[in-house]
C-alpha cells in the first residue's frame, strides 16, 4: 500500500508538470476557443463525474441519463466529462450541469488529482472509460445506457468497474450466463430510473388505437443483429394497417435511417410507402422521444433491444408482440425472457400476423405474465421506485468509499511511522 500511495503521489507530481491547453470548460474564453476556462490550478468542483469518451453520434448513450444525473446534482454536485469536443457541443444547452473537455489523458489525470472527486459513472464501454479507471480513490460505477436482452449487453470489461448498476434480475442471469471468474458483488440492481422521467405526451390526443412498429436497426454484426426490418417488417406494417379504428406509427431506430444494408434500406423504403399510401392519421416518427409516445400507444411491435423492455416497464398493461430474425423459439426464450410471455413473430408466424395482432387487441391474456415479467426485469415496485434506489445507492457508494480511504490512510501513515 505504501508503494501505491507514493506512486500516486509521483503521479501527481507529473500531472501538474504537464500544461492543459486542451481542457475547459463552461464560463470564460481563451486564445478563441468555445467558452471555458483552463483547467489547470482551477479548482472543477463536483462530487461525482459523469464520464463519456464517444462521440457525438453517441451522445444519446449520455443525454437519456441527464434528467437523473440532474436529480443526483441535487443531493452531489455532478460534472460531465467528455473526451470529444463534438459530443460536448451536441449536448450543450439540453443540461445546466456543468461540463469539460479533457482531450490529453494528461489533462485528466490532472483534473482528477486536483479536485476531490468521490465518484465516476460510465454510461458505455467505451474504450477511454479505461484511462479514466487507472485513477484509484474513486468508485467507477458502469451504469450502462438502456437495458436490452442483446448480447452487446454483457461486456467483460464489466470486471474493471468498482460496481455495475443492473434493472434487476434479468441482468444478473445475464451476466452469470455470459462471463466467466466474475464477481456477481459488483452487482447491484436499481431499476431502470431513466424511464421514471416524466415526460410530456408526443403524440396529439386521438379516439383511434395507436399500433406503434419500432424494430432496431442490424447492429455491429450479425450476432448482434435483432432487427426484423429485412426479414417481416413490410408484413408487419400491412397487418397493421388492415386493423380499423387505429393510427399507426412507424418508428425505427434512428440508424435505420442511414444503413448501409440494402435488404434493410429496400424495405424501409417499402414500409414509408405503404404508410405515404395509407395517408392520415399514419404516420413515420424518426425524430421525437419514443418513451414520451408510449403513453398513447396500445400495442407495440418491435425487435429484441431496449425499446420492449422500456414499454415493459412504462406500460406493462398494454400487449407487446416480439419478433425473432432467426425463428429459434428455445434460443430467443432463454437470452429473451421477456418472449415467455408474448406472441413471437418468425418465420413460422408471420404469414398470420394479422391474426396475431387483431387477437391481441381482442383478449391479452399475457397480461399477467407480462406483470410478473416487469418484476422480473425491475424489480418490485412503480413508476419512481427505480430512481429512489439509484440515488440511495449512489449515496452509499460515496460514503462507504469515504470511509475506506479514511482508514487507508490511517494505515498508510501508521505503516510510515514504523519504517
Amino acid at each position: 500500500m505504501k508503494a501505491w500511495a507514493q506512486s500516486q503521489a509521483q503521479a501527481l507530481v507529473r500531472s501538474r508538470a504537464w500544461t492543459a491547453t486542451s481542457a475547459w470548460i463552461r464560463g470564460g474564453r481563451k486564445r478563441g476557443r468555445p467558452a471555458g476556462h483552463e483547467i489547470h490550478g482551477i479548482p472543477v468542483s463536483a462530487q461525482i463525474v459523469a464520464y463519456f469518451g464517444d462521440n457525438a453520434e453517441k451522445t444519446y448513450q449520455l443525454t437519456q441519463w441527464l434528467p437523473v444525473l440532474e436529480k443526483l446534482n441535487e443531493h452531489h454536485p455532478v460534472l460531465l466529462v467528455f473526451r470529444k469536443l463534438g459530443a460536448l457541443r451536441e449536448v450543450k444547452g439540453t443540461t445546466q450541469l456543468p461540463m469539460v473537455f479533457v482531450r490529453r489523458f494528461e489533462d485528466l489525470a490532472t483534473l482528477y488529482f486536483e479536485n476531490d472527486y468521490k465518484l465516476a459513472i460510465y454510461v458505455n464501454n467505451g474504450v477511454t472509460n479505461f484511462q479514466s479507471l487507472s485513477y484509484a480513490p474513486m468508485v467507477h460505477v458502469h451504469v450502462n445506457h438502456g437495458e436490452s436482452d442483446k448480447i452487446s449487453m454483457v461486456s467483460n470489461q464489466a470486471k474493471a468497474y468498482d460496481k455495475t448498476l443492473i434493472a434487476g434480475r434479468a441482468a444478473l442471469e445475464r451476466h452469470r450466463a455470459a462471463l466467466l471468474d466474475f464477481d456477481e458483488s459488483k452487482l447491484i440492481a436499481v431499476g431502470r430510473p431513466q424511464l421514471d422521467v416524466p415526460r410530456e405526451p408526443d403524440l396529439p390526443p386521438s379516439g383511434l388505437r395507436t399500433l406503434m412498429y419500432a424494430p432496431t436497426w442490424e447492429g455491429e454484426n450479425e450476432s448482434n443483429n435483432y432487427t426484423s426490418i429485412d426479414r417481416y417488417g413490410v408484413d408487419i406494417m400491412r397487418a397493421l394497417l388492415d386493423v380499423p379504428r387505429s393510427r399507426v406509427l412507424y418508428k425505427p431506430h434512428p440508424r435505420v435511417e442511414d444503413t448501409t444494408d440494402p435488404d434493410i434500406a429496400e424495405a424501409d423504403a417499402q414500409i414509408r410507402a405503404l404508410i405515404e399510401e395509407a395517408g392520415e392519421p399514419h404516420s413515420v416518427k424518426m425524430q421525437g422521444d419514443i418513451l414520451a409516445m408510449f403513453t398513447d400507444v396500445d400495442l407495440l411491435v418491435t425487435d429484441i433491444s431496449s425499446v420492449g423492455l422500456d414499454f415493459l416497464y412504462l406500460r406493462p398493461e398494454s400487449p407487446l408482440l416480439l419478433t425473432d430474425r432467426r425463428t429459434d423459439a428455445p434460443q430467443l426464450h432463454r437470452d429473451a425472457p421477456i418472449s415467455r410471455c408474448t406472441p413471437v413473430i418468425d418465420a413460422g408466424s408471420i404469414a398470420g400476423v394479422d391474426e396475431m395482432v387483431r387477437a391481441q387487441l381482442e383478449a391479452d391474456e399475457h397480461r399477467d405474465a407480462r406483470s410478473r415479467m416487469r418484476t422480473f426485469y425491475f424489480g418490485e415496485g412503480g413508476i419512481g421506485t427505480s430512481t429512489t434506489a439509484f440515488l440511495t445507492t449512489i449515496t452509499e457508494l460515496v460514503e462507504e468509499r469515504g470511509r475506506k480511504l479514511a482508514a487507508f490512510t490511517r494505515q498508510s501513515s501508521s505503516m510510515e511511522a514504523t519504517d
